[in-house]
């Protein structure tokens, strides 16, 4: 019994698996939770890129001098995945992974959800919902295939018949496991950090989490890494045609 009421009086510690706050519109029932959490991190995504472009100085500072470098950054991993003459293209589509992802995990862990309560559910990270990451996933699914036919025509489904047609149900069974893997391996990830943090606060609600969260800002920015850098690996596999050895080089 007293661990009970130590887990009501804390908000923070509450985490609910698998309940959600839905919205009825018409026939379909969406995830409200899902969709205000992910407007929030539109909304900080969309003043940033604002306030950074509203004036421009030759030498940048503040969140201008951020963003350049954030732009910077994406650029050269954009370029070591697909190399000098492609990369400029998804550079926009690569950024806005990368962005999107990494607010969405970091949001997670310095904005205090918990405090919001809903009737049902609770309000988290977008990440933290399979729906969000299997969608990103899908979107870099469409995306190389999109790019490898635009770069190749219908040479591109040669790939599955090469080197043989033996490898076809393999080839085949590929491009399912990629956008399973994205999904599944950054869902995971946030899903877990948030647990343990919030036993952590059940168990210890002072100074112990607080290291346990750095390490969890920490993977969060790894994971965003990650996606956006498997997601530009791909898709310069489908633009290269040379998808098994390319992946063999970044696994």
């Amino acid at each position: 019994m007293p661990l009970i009421h130590l887990w009501t009086a804390l908000p923070f510690a509450k985490l609910e698996v698998g309940h959600h706050f839905y919205w009825h519109i018409g026939n379909l029932r969406v995830h409200g939770q899902v969709f205000i959490t992910t407007w929030f991190v539109m909304a900080i995504l969309i003043a940033a890129a604002f306030v950074a472009s509203r004036k421009i100085q030759q030498v940048p500072s503040g969140i201008q001098n951020l963003m350049e470098y954030a732009l910077e950054f994406i650029r050269d991993l954009t370029k070591s995945q697909m190399g000098e003459h492609e990369y400029r293209a998804w550079v926009p589509f690569v950024g806005t992974l990368f962005l999107f992802i990494f607010v969405c995990n970091w949001s997670g862990a310095l904005v205090p959800w918990k405090l919001i309560e809903l009737p049902e559910g609770e309000l988290a990270a977008p990440t933290n919902d399979i729906n969000t990451t299997v969608a990103l996933a899908l979107l870099v699914s469409l995306a190389y295939f999109y790019a490898g036919l635009r770069k190749r025509g219908l040479k591109y489904f040669t790939k599955y018949i090469e080197p043989t047609p033996v490898l076809l149900p393999i080839a085949i069974l590929e491009d399912f496991t990629k956008p399973l893997s994205l999904s599944f391996r950054l869902f995971g990830n946030i899903l877990a950090d948030e647990l343990v943090v919030g036993v952590l606060v059940l168990l210890v609600p002072l100074f112990v989490p607080l290291p346990v969260m750095a390490l969890g800002l920490f993977t969060s920015a790894i994971q965003a890494l990650v996606f956006a850098t498997l997601a530009a690996t791909y898709i310069g596999e489908a633009m290269e045609g040379h998808g098994g050895e390319h992946e063999g080089a970044h696994s």
